[in-house]
């Protein structure tokens, strides 16, 4: 497995990934759109040359959300969720940010556990938050620096 990032040569088979993926799955447009986004991080794992699984985050000041983790069905259970994981968190904490945070299905057991193993925890709930099926959404953050408030003296 080989990790790079993503880019916009990359969109159609990025999208192709969405399809097989998300039951509501970005556009091509959305794709390349995101791939050229100055704020945002998308690692791709490619095995035999093929895209196997991506990751995406997007970076705000201090803070990162990250949109989209997806692995191939052919692939799954074979370690890249986790790489592209790391490769997210590593790029977290060289960019100082202060925390990541992400939606997954409540249903959506073993990338709940996945998300959980990497230390992120569960910060609350979106009603209603994904469609086809309707589900509501755990929101799950990693925290990685504190903010130390400044305090000025007399």
């Amino acid at each position: 497995m080989t990790i790079r990032p993503l880019t916009v040569f990359d969109a159609f088979d990025m999208a192709e990934l969405e399809k097989a993926c998300f039951s509501l799955p970005w556009s091509l447009e959305s794709v390349k759109s995101e791939l050229q986004n100055p704020n945002a991080l998308y690692p791709g794992a490619f095995i035999g040359g093929k895209l196997a699984g991506y990751a995406g985050m997007q970076m705000i000041l201090d803070e990162g959300y990250i949109t989209n983790l997806a692995t191939a069905p052919a692939h799954r259970r074979k370690g890249i969720a986790g790489a592209l994981m790391r490769e997210l968190l590593s790029a977290a904490a060289e960019r100082k940010l202060r925390f990541i945070t992400l939606e997954v299905r409540e249903s959506n057991l073993p990338a709940r556990g996945l998300y959980e193993k990497h230390g992120f925890a569960p910060a609350g709930t979106r009603k209603g938050y994904y469609d086809l099926p309707k589900e509501d959404a755990i929101l799950m953050t990693r925290e990685f620096f504190a903010v130390t408030p400044c305090i000025e003296k007399d």
